[in-house]
């Protein structure tokens, strides 16, 4: 199965299934002695894992993260980071009695008729279990982004026809919707429940701020940054849509409204936008200005109530869906969201660096190459006195040879080369090459 890797420099692939004995995740391509931050990981995990509050799973797991290579008292190694998190609250005995059932919304249709085999138990490779290894991937490119200056901070913004009206990060982490306004926040929840209650589940909306993101990131033209965040977005489980900056609503606009304009800051001196309808991306590339967008979640396939499907014999039949489930996938979806961002701009940042790396070499290089050229003019020269020298050594009748001056020379050189933290074995062999080459263009003018 193709597909299970993501990223370029800074490259994961995930493995394991919802109810085999673990999920994790392999990172590729982080620099050696880095901090790794252990505490950090698992306090992500701890924001995706389900059990946490009213309005997730019942499902109970402590998602310990187990350090299984890459790091070494506490840094990295800059060899692969293998992370795995064991499972250990499955029932896969909920899912016996439907095994042969295509539950509506799942994937257990397209992978059977795919591979003509599949696991039925809570999805397996296609279950949402699958984001632990993401968010512990994207919990050390957090880790890197910081040392960056770079945030990413995600929150629940819609949940149903409740919308959000107010932005404050400070209120995400302390209602269990995640929403980023304390008072739609009540009414967020009390919309889960109540759909909770029903037996049935319900949709909504993630937008994602990114901040402080330097200018540059994102390669033309079809690894542009914000088609590289949309690919990241919908390749999490049960998302829908994607939209940047003004997103759809950019079609209802004139271009005299929807450009942003740019002025210069006058503190920083920095490059600015008056708005921000591109949402922080120009051309495909990152322009300075906070990264908005926003990620349709869909209503979570697995119901309580009863629905019409077929089985796996293609004869019609009904199902009512037993197990632990997310009435609402909002709230959890937020940290996934988030790594999956910090995996792109991650990887990305390393893209941007690299590229000033090659442009420092280059212009190292051609440095060397001025030098390179000013030897070569200088040494012209030098043969050009030289030669001067030896028509009046001749005119004069004096010997070619003048140790004297050069043990004299040879002394100088070799203080300057000191001086200069130069190796004098290096200076005595350029020293005796310029010698002999001097004595051979006297040489020529005495035998004339």
């Amino acid at each position: 199965m193709a597909g299970n890797s993501f990223g370029e420099l800074f490259r994961i692939t995930t493995f394991g299934e919802s109810h085999g004995k673990a999920v994790g995740v392999i990172i590729d391509g982080v620099k050696p002695n880095l901090d790794f931050e252990v505490e950090q990981i698992q306090n992500e995990l701890d924001r995706r894992r389900p059990g946490q509050s009213k309005v997730t799973t019942a499902r109970n797991e402590a998602d310990i993260v187990e350090v299984l290579s890459g790091v070494f008292e506490g840094k990295t190694l800059g060899t692969p980071i293998c992370l795995m998190i064991r499972n250990t609250d499955q029932r896969s005995k909920d899912y016996e009695a439907i095994k042969n059932l295509f539950r509506p919304g799942h994937a257990a249709y397209t992978y059977l008729s795919k591979y003509g085999i599949h696991d039925y138990r809570g999805g397996g490779r296609s279950s949402a279990r699958e984001t632990a290894g993401r968010v512990a991937s994207g919990a050390l490119a957090k880790q890197i982004l910081n040392k960056n200056g770079i945030e990413i901070v995600a929150y629940t913004k819609q949940v149903g026809n409740i919308i959000a009206k107010e932005v404050n990060f400070n209120e995400i982490e302390k209602n269990i919707v995640r929403c980023a306004d304390k008072e739609v926040a009540k009414k967020m929840e009390g919309k889960i429940l109540r759909t909770k209650k029903e037996g049935d589940s319900i949709g909504g909306i993630v937008e994602c701020v990114v901040k402080n993101c330097p200018v540059g990131l994102g390669e033309p033209v079809f690894d542009k940054l914000e088609a590289e965040l949309a690919k990241a977005m919908l390749s999490i489980p049960a998302t829908k849509g994607f939209e940047i900056g003004s997103g759809f609503a950019a079609a209802k606009m004139k271009g005299s409204e929807h450009n942003d304009e740019y002025y210069v800051e006058t503190k920083t001196g920095k490059v600015r936008t008056r708005t921000n309808f591109s949402g922080g991306i120009q051309g495909g590339i990152s322009d300075g200005e906070d990264i908005v967008f926003r990620v349709a979640i869909k209503p979570a396939s697995s119901i309580l109530k009863e629905q019409k499907t077929i089985s796996v014999d293609k004869k019609e039949a009904t199902i009512k869906t037993e197990g632990r489930h997310d009435p609402c996938l909002c709230p959890r979806a937020v940290p996934v969201i988030e790594s999956m961002a910090a995996l792109v701009i991650t990887d990305h940042l390393m893209r941007l660096q690299m590229l000033k790396e090659e442009n420092v070499l280059h212009d190292v290089r051609r440095s060397i190459d001025l030098i390179d050229d000013n030897i070569l003019i200088l040494l012209a020269q030098r043969q050009s006195l030289v030669a001067e020298v030896a028509k009046i050594k001749n005119y004069h009748k004096k010997f070619i040879v003048d140790k004297k001056r050069e043990a004299d020379i040879k002394k100088r050189l070799f203080h300057h080369a000191e001086s200069a933290g130069l190796d004098t074995d290096f200076v005595d062999e350029i020293f005796k090459s310029i010698i002999k080459n001097s004595r051979a263009i006297q040489e020529r003018f005495v035998k004339k």
